[in-house]
């Protein structure tokens, strides 16, 4: 990280902290009230019980393996149909109405009906992670594919190439770039799909946490989940950049900086 980036993150450090004083103060001299708006320091005391206490761990479990198997297959399901879809005319005819209904309406609002079919297990959560990234990396893909440079795709094929060829040579170098671009908003799909199935109808799981503090009207807990998983998805967030900086580096590298 460069002094400049260094630099951004200290000033967002230090209004976060200043923010969290203030908050902290407003609570404490009842300002506003901590029944409702308990103030950092209550939060972070239930944040740590979680982890202290053991609480948190099969919670933690239950909603990374959603997440992490709806994202892994949504983006198969979604990288296997951009290309049938864009490469197949038939299929796009077929497929394309589809994805553009689901891509049309809130998907979160299938959940109830993916409990009605798989039950409160862990599959109707990962269906519903699946849907989310699966039509977000699909009109990636599609729109990657469309966006190829038809010159360029009629002079391989001048030259000899075959579908092979377009497919390895053109088509999935300027595909990868669409996908990369997507992936780290397609984890926090992952994860909305995880929760709001848990949220609906679970047994455990940070989506289940959350519907049991709302319940309960426990402020505390309730903000502290919240603020577990926004950590989660940022982290995921930022392995996600790290991969999409090394796959494809010439595109963050300086004018002036020559290839390895």
């Amino acid at each position: 990280m460069n002094i400049i980036g260094a630099n951004l993150w200290f000033r967002r450090g230090i209004s976060l902290l200043a923010l969290a004083s203030i908050w902290e103060a407003l609570a404490r001299y009842g300002v506003i009230d901590p029944f409702y708006s308990p103030p950092p320091t209550e939060i972070l005391r239930v944040i740590v019980s979680l982890f202290t206490e053991g609480k948190i761990f099969t919670h933690l479990e239950a909603t990374f393996t959603a997440a992490l198997a709806g994202l892994l297959l949504g983006v198969a399901i979604g990288v296997l149909l951009g290309f049938a879809a864009a490469l197949i005319p038939l299929v796009a005819e077929v497929l394309e109405p589809v994805m553009m209904l689901l891509n049309a309406i809130p998907r979160v609002i299938m959940a109830p009906l993916f409990v009605i079919w798989l039950g409160i297990d862990l599959a109707s959560k990962v269906a519903l992670s699946i849907v989310l990234v699966a039509v977000l990396i699909f009109f990636a893909v599609y729109s990657g594919i469309k966006d190829v440079n038809q010159l360029l795709v009629d002079r391989v094929r001048t030259l000899g190439g075959g579908r092979m060829t377009l497919l390895r040579e053109v088509y999935i170098p300027s595909v990868t770039a669409w996908v990369l671009g997507s992936l780290k908003v397609a984890v926090g799909f992952a994860f909305t799909g995880a929760c709001v199935g848990e949220f609906v109808a679970a047994t455990r799981g940070l989506g289940y946490l959350l519907q049991f503090a709302q319940s309960t009207y426990n402020a505390a807990l309730t903000i502290g989940l919240i603020l577990l998983i926004m950590t989660f998805v940022l982290l995921l967030f930022a392995c996600a950049e790290a991969i999409e900086r090394r796959l494809l580096r010439w595109r963050y590298r300086s004018p002036g900086t020559k290839a390895a």
